[in-house]
């Protein structure tokens, strides 16, 4: 009795120019959704990223796709970014100083609006970037808390709350003007996280689960 040979599955890759078609749709989407908001046109981010309109509908089936992708990219570079810091140790402080201005240039404050109750909280890509982030810069935390430099009470919620109110585009002030300001108000809000405290906060720290319920 002759076995069977196995049928060897071809693994489809996709082709090098419809992944440079894919991160210029993403870099469009990022720039102009900080810039308008999430509702611009696919048109629009079609023009910015120099491809048609069916190539961004090929790539991304609608709007809260695009937007997961846009919001997950942002969330993976920073990762990274704190995965390198945290390897190649040095001050525990300015490494989280590092990391909260790395933040500020990735547009965090005004991305973060986009993850709104409608937009789909569990989807696993963007639960997984999630969760990366999270035990990455609380790793960062801890280790500026143990060296004595990070106040002990100042939790991640606290850090991700100001990171992002500071760096949220005002109303009616376009993102450029503002930029000149951010990091300066950044780093006015990370010499008040550095022990020893001057001064007693009110209230209660800021947790993930916070976060997450807000």
């Amino acid at each position: 009795m002759e076995t069977a040979t196995p049928v060897q599955r071809r693994v489809v890759r996709p082709r090098a120019d419809a992944l440079r078609n894919r991160e210029r749709i993403v870099a469009a989407a990022r720039e102009m959704f900080v810039e308008f908001g999430p509702e611009v046109p696919f048109d629009e981010i079609a023009r910015r990223a120099g491809v048609g309109n069916a190539t961004v509908y090929r790539n991304f089936a609608d709007r809260d796709a695009l937007a997961r992708e846009v919001v997950c990219s942002v969330m993976d570079r920073t990762s990274e970014w704190v995965e390198t810091a945290l390897v190649e140790g040095g001050d525990a402080f300015e490494a989280l100083s590092g990391f909260v201005h790395f933040a500020a240039d990735e547009r965090i404050g005004a991305l973060c609006p986009m993850l709104s109750h409608s937009f789909d909280q569990n989807h696993p890509d963007l639960v997984a970037a999630r969760d990366r982030i999270t035990v990455l810069i609380e790793q960062l935390m801890d280790r500026a808390r143990e060296d004595g430099q990070l106040r002990p009470d100042v939790e991640f919620g606290d850090l991700m709350i100001a990171v992002s109110q500071l760096t949220r585009p005002l109303p009616g002030t376009a993102c450029q003007g503002i930029d000149r300001f951010v990091h300066r108000h950044l780093q006015l809000f990370l010499d008040g996280m550095r022990a020893p405290a001057r001064s007693e906060l009110p209230g209660v720290a800021a947790t993930v689960e916070d976060l997450r319920r807000a």
